[in-house]
């Protein structure tokens, strides 16, 4: 699946050429993300302008209409509603974002199974001693802030963890995973990755996957 919206032929062609070599894991959230992107483009189409309803001074009144009309507002109205906060704190509701999602997004995959894991709890960190950025041999860790906490869902995806803003701050970040409490005989009590963000990255969204089975694990970058 990709979603070829403002795309020339050459260009979804090149696509599919570099994800024809994707393991069936990795291209099943690629198709995910491209499907979601397609929803978003349908939705904003679908409410770009008002439905137009006939008036009842000229003539009566087309019920198929109303209720097409009603569909929509409510539609509408669950579509237009404020994301869940964090766990942690509000949400900065303050100004606008052109985002529809945070900059740092995760799910988790149990891979020995072969379906989502849920109910793994999630931290999102960022670093925020700027005189001392995190290193391999940098052992202080209080250097590192909670942004937000979350627990994955059915379909294996953590909730909002950090606020929706058009551009997330540089800097190093750490994602950790309660894999313990998941897989308790397993060989990780829990896991974090950490990753960064730098200045010309900014705008970008960065989706951080763990795929995790009881004695490895493994992540990438995503989108």
């Amino acid at each position: 699946m990709i979603c070829a919206s403002g795309r020339t032929a050459p260009e979804v062609l090149a696509e599919l050429k570099r994800r024809y070599v994707n393991r069936p894991i990795v291209e099943l959230e690629a198709a995910a993300q491209e499907e979601l992107k397609i929803t978003e483009l349908r939705l904003a189409k679908l409410f770009s302008s008002e439905p137009t309803v006939p008036s009842t001074t000229t003539k009566a009144p087309n019920i198929q209409s109303d209720k097409a009309a009603d569909r929509i507002r409510i539609i509408g109205a669950h579509l237009g509603a404020l994301p869940q906060p964090c766990a942690n704190k509000a949400p900065d509701i303050t100004g606008s974002s052109n985002r529809s999602r945070p900059p740092i997004t995760t799910h988790v995959l149990d891979v020995a199974r072969g379906s989502p894991a849920s109910g793994i709890e999630v931290h999102l960190e960022m670093w925020k001693d700027v005189s001392a950025p995190p290193s391999f041999s940098n052992k202080d860790f209080s250097g590192w802030a909670t942004l937000g906490t979350s627990v994955t869902n059915n379909d294996g995806r953590s909730g909002q963890l950090m606020d929706i803003v058009d551009n997330a701050a540089p800097g190093f970040y750490r994602i950790s995973f309660n894999t313990g409490k998941y897989a308790p005989a397993g060989f990780f009590p829990y896991v974090s990755i950490i990753f960064e963000i730098k200045e010309n990255q900014t705008a970008e969204h960065f989706h951080v996957p763990l795929l995790h089975s009881p004695f490895s694990f493994t992540t990438y970058r995503g989108s």
